[in-house]
């Protein structure tokens, strides 16, 4: 319904009646709307809205955000061979990169 319009309750029972008797018909929605005059899309955009009215209220749960929390904990990389790198907040991912090159080549004996 477009925001600022009030809800026909008449013409509102009315869809819930034909989408009742249409369920009940056996008739494919294309049918059923030529059977009774009415229009596929409207059907549709009905059968939509209704179902909507119908379903419970979607729940929500509350969310408490922490400032930059994720963004001033230290990262670590554990190499293949057990060796830890700590890097901090605002590292440099070109020098880390670096780092890990010179890593990856150097074998520990």
């Amino acid at each position: 319904m477009a925001p600022g319009r009030t809800r026909d309750d008449r013409k509102e029972q009315q869809w819930r009646r034909w989408l009742a008797q249409w369920q009940t018909s056996g008739l494919s929605v294309t049918a059923f709307c030529a059977r009774h005059g009415l229009s596929p899309a409207n059907f549709y955009a009905w059968r939509r809205t209704l179902q909507r009215r119908a379903a419970p209220p979607t729940p929500f749960v509350p969310v408490q955000l922490l400032a930059d929390a994720a963004l001033n904990r230290a990262l670590e990389v554990v190499l293949t061979d057990g060796r830890v790198v700590r890097v901090g907040p605002g590292f440099d991912a070109v020098t880390l990169r670096q780092l890990l090159a010179v890593l990856r080549e150097e074998r520990p004996c």
